[in-house]
């Protein structure tokens, strides 16, 4: 099993993790996290994190907390992506704010996905503060998976967003907009949002309203 992990074939790597999650065996956890920092392929990434989920959190979220650290933006995200999955909240004091302004937009993402997911009770508000800071950052794709995290958080959100828009950078009030439009209505698609709130930006509001008058 440990040999097929390495496999050339993408394929027998996906049947290898396949296989070590239905076995479940504590003692692959060290190979399947090293393993997740190199696999190349998305799907087979995506099946060591499950086979992962299948061991007791108690020996993989200390050795995925300790992948944390690592100079590979890969395994940062990988990690985080696994532990989001797993849900315990003993990784939450892992989760740092150095990892939610990652350099590596992947590693971001995923950050903001666990952070969403692991956040305790009453710790809801300064998370807020921490992605909102980060509003406008990247593609749209970025821009996307960090409104969903704000939007995850809940009604916590609208201070940070009302400070948002009322700051002098439009592209940060756009995405704050966009945002606080998602979270009225979360089935209101993105790429409208932002198109909206851009032109909200650009007139400005008490234009946007005379018009519609």
């Amino acid at each position: 099993m440990l040999d097929a992990l390495g496999a050339g074939n993408p394929s027998t790597r996906l049947q290898a993790a396949l296989a070590a999650g239905r076995h479940a065996d504590p003692g692959l956890v060290g190979e399947l996290v090293a393993r997740c920092a190199i696999e190349p392929d998305f799907f087979v990434r995506d099946m060591l994190t499950w086979a992962l989920t299948r061991l007791p959190s108690e020996v993989t979220v200390p050795r995925l907390r300790t992948e944390l650290g690592s100079e590979c933006a890969q395994a940062r995200s990988q990690a985080l992506h696994t532990l989001s999955k797993i849900g315990d909240g003993e990784a939450w004091p892992a989760i740092t704010r150095s990892l939610l302004h990652d350099a590596d937009d992947e590693v971001a993402r995923s950050a903001w996905r666990a952070a969403v997911v692991l956040v305790p009770a009453g710790e809801e508000k300064g998370l807020a503060e921490e992605l909102a800071a980060q509003l406008s950052r990247g593609d749209r794709k970025v821009q996307l998976s960090l409104s969903r995290a704000l939007v995850a958080l809940g009604d916590v959100i609208e201070p940070v967003l009302q400070t948002a828009l009322a700051g002098d950078d439009p592209a940060v009030r756009a995405h704050a907009r966009a945002t606080q439009r998602l979270l009225l209505d979360p089935d209101a698609g993105f790429d409208s949002s932002v198109d909206e709130a851009k032109r909200i930006v650009a007139l400005g509001p008490e234009r946007i309203e005379g018009a519609a008058c």
